[in-house]
């Protein structure tokens, strides 16, 4: 199993980044997938969910409005499309994938905000 996050980096506050995670190793699409960030000092946070299908997504409120989770089940790929990124969204970000016991980590990717 592995899940492998990309698209991280460094952007200005106000700018995008889209995260990608590719899926192996397991059926995808009965899966359903999360984004978490973890901040310095921090705990691990939530930050989004979908469904397997893709038909429902949830947020946290922090990041609500600003950042969209999609998937594509053809290419066993999660995203999270940020934009209107702020100071406080500095963060190492992973991927999840859940499906009643099972449950499965990326490695994560770190963005970073800068001016």
């Amino acid at each position: 199993v592995q899940l492998v996050e990309s698209g991280g980096g460094l952007v200005q506050p106000g700018g995008s980044l889209r995260l990608s995670c590719a899926a192996s190793g397991f059926t995808f699409s009965t899966y359903a997938m999360s984004w978490f960030r973890q901040a310095p000092g921090k705990e691990r946070e939530w930050v989004a969910r979908i469904t397997s299908a893709g038909s429902n997504t949830n947020y946290a409120d922090s990041v609500k409005g600003r950042f969209t989770i999609s998937r594509d089940n053809a290419k066993n790929t999660v995203y999270l499309q940020m934009n209107s990124l702020k100071p406080e969204d500095t963060a190492v970000y992973y991927c999840n994938a859940k499906m009643s016991w099972n449950e499965y980590w990326g490695q994560g990717t770190q963005v970073t905000l800068s001016s």
